[in-house]
């Protein structure tokens, strides 16, 4: 376990807002950027790393969008396009979902 920066898992102020205020609870990234058990803090509150696990962009649901933050899948596909060049989705890409939640609740 390790105190990391937030923006290893969180990689803009704007996602670290979303997370400080409740919107975002998890992040899928390409690659993993923290372990389980792992912390960092967003304007002073301290967050856990609660769930570390590797999957594809097929396997996420509308539960998952929501959790970042987006409506449903679609919109988070909708979102990944506007912020990533050239993205294209495609269900068997590889994916880390990180989890998180502010200590004490």
């Amino acid at each position: 376990m390790a105190h990391i920066d937030a923006g290893e898992v969180l990689p803009n102020e704007h996602v670290q807002r979303m997370a400080a205020d409740g919107t975002i609870t998890q992040m899928h990234r390409g690659h993993r950027y923290a372990d389980e058990g792992d912390t960092f803090e967003i304007d002073g509150t301290t967050f856990e790393v609660t769930d570390v696990t590797e999957r594809t962009l097929g396997d996420l649901t509308d539960e998952d969008a929501r959790r970042e933050g987006s409506e449903d899948l679609d919109a988070y596909r909708e979102r990944l396009r506007r912020v990533h060049d050239e993205f294209e989705w495609d269900d068997d890409s590889e994916v880390v979902r990180h989890r998180f939640r502010p200590i004490g609740e």
